[in-house]
């Protein structure tokens, strides 16, 4: 089972994410987060940013999904660029695969913007940022959307436990999801 959360950042994907597993890592230790960024960094600082760059790296997180789901191993997923490509290719290999589009505005990540990525692109400083000068593509039919203006993350969190199947299966409801 493959949990895909996906959405531009600062949207909120890995904060979510992790949320996720904390709460349900203990009742399914088996459960692996892979997170766009942490991938990016294990396989070193040789891929740029730009589409074609984003794509491969969307690519490697897909094939180690792949290999991780075939060996039965629940996976939760927050990865950044999306497209109806890649999206429709994540459908077509995993088996059991729920995704979830983070939806928050552009305007309101730019104001989060922890990697200060909006403003250096917005001064023209940072090219290659999803949003700005690559396109976003939202996924055209997600499982699920969540918005993330004037909620936390725990209960996003929440939400997702109780609608994604693997998660949904675990019982979860008298945890504290703070």
């Amino acid at each position: 089972m493959v949990v895909w959360l996906t959405g531009i950042s600062g949207a909120g994907k890995s904060t979510i994410a992790d949320v996720i597993v904390r709460v349900a890592k203990p009742r399914l230790p088996s459960l692996v987060l892979i997170d766009g960024d942490v991938i990016r960094d294990l396989f070193g600082a040789g891929l740029g940013y730009d589409e074609d760059a984003r794509k491969e790296q969307i690519g490697r997180i897909q094939r180690l999904s792949l290999f991780l789901s075939r060996q039965k191993i629940p996976i939760i997923v927050a990865a950044l660029y999306s497209s109806p490509e890649l999206m429709q290719w994540n459908r077509e290999h995993f088996r059991d695969y729920f995704e979830v589009y983070v939806d928050t505005p552009l305007d309101v990540v730019e104001t989060r913007d922890t990697k200060g990525l909006y403003a250096k692109s917005r001064e023209n400083a940072a090219p290659n940022v999803v949003g700005i000068d690559i396109p976003w593509h939202a996924p055209s039919n997600p499982d699920m959307v969540v918005q993330t203006v004037g909620v936390t993350p725990q209960s996003i969190a929440m939400e997702i436990i109780a609608e994604a199947p693997v998660l949904r299966s675990l019982d979860l409801t008298h945890i504290n999801y703070g």
